[in-house]
């Protein structure tokens, strides 16, 4: 039996995850979740679960706030809900007595821009550290550009874009590869490292998607399926640049597009082996995960 802590849980990822629970809830049987919510968090599949799921309201921002979530005798932490959070929650479940931590980071720590990388790279040293100093399990689990909702930030902006911009500009034709992972497979993938902790505990795992694929293929793609055609005009990456090096100056620094502008070229496609080899991690191509937010683009602007 084991008692959870988990953060993160109304999200999309964290959606895929309860219903996996749900599936397998014999496996869980006798075990005790609690899940934190913000106010005025969407419920709805939290209501309709039987798992055993307390509901805490609160926040994870200080030291002080995590702290009244982590108490009660918790032995396991599944940190979905962002790395930015990690350092005062990870302090506090320790102190409280919490022996096993899964904490969704980012691939961002892999990119050799100052400003994506470096914040990244400071919080996984110094949860790390902490986790080693008290001799508990830590397992960090690093996804890719993750897609699958209308609010995801990252798809949702590009389906957008293809389909109301008949002339398309990218960046050096948009030819370097990404492998964006569908938060349905992220959700599985949760559920997995938990259930296996003896093949995944002090472990770091990439969870992308099941191939590379150039950005210019992910907006072909889109189109596709849309149904839509577009013009494709390549911009030399130093026009770019200087473009958004001119946006820069002429805002006084209030809008600063420099670094998006160079991760616009960044590859960003990272092997997944290790997660298949430890706990048969397998996820669909972008072809098919991408249907369901497509789906749902279509049903919001009809």
């Amino acid at each position: 039996m084991k008692n959870v802590l988990i953060t993160g849980i109304t999200g999309k990822n964290g959606r895929y995850f309860l219903e996996k629970l749900e599936e397998n809830k014999s496996l869980v049987e006798g075990w005790k979740f609690r899940a934190l919510l913000r106010e005025g968090s969407d419920t709805t599949y939290l209501d309709k679960c039987s798992i055993n799921m307390e509901k805490f309201v609160g926040s994870i921002e200080t030291y002080d706030e995590a702290k009244k979530f982590v108490q009660g005798g918790f032995d396991t932490l599944l940190h979905i809900a962002g790395i930015q959070r990690s350092v005062p929650l990870v302090k506090a479940a320790i102190e409280c007595g919490v022996k096993r931590f899964i904490l969704v980071h980012t691939t961002g720590i892999y990119s050799k821009y100052k400003d994506a990388g470096e914040g990244y790279r400071q919080i996984d040293a110094e949860v790390t550290k902490m986790c080693e100093d008290a001799g508990v399990s830590l397992t960090i689990l690093r996804p890719t550009m993750i897609y699958g909702s209308l609010s995801d930030g990252n798809m949702s902006v590009f389906i957008n874009m293809v389909n109301k911009l008949r002339l398309f500009p990218v960046i050096n034709g948009a030819k370097y590869e990404l492998q964006p992972v569908w938060c349905k497979d992220l959700g599985i993938a949760f559920y997995d490292v938990l259930m296996n902790e003896e093949a995944t505990g002090g472990k770091n795992y990439v969870l992308s998607g099941k191939e590379p694929i150039l950005l210019i293929d992910i907006f072909k793609e889109i189109a596709r399926q849309l149904g839509v055609k577009n013009t494709f005009v390549s911009c030399p990456y130093i026009i770019a640049y200087l473009g958004a090096w001119g946006v820069f100056v002429l805002t006084l620094g209030k809008k600063d597009f420099r670094e998006k502008v160079q991760r616009m070229v960044e590859p960003r496609a990272y092997s997944h082996d290790d997660a298949t080899r430890d706990f048969s991690y397998n996820p669909v191509s972008f072809s098919e995960g991408i249907k369901d937010e497509i789906r749902m683009y279509i049903d919001a602007h009809k």
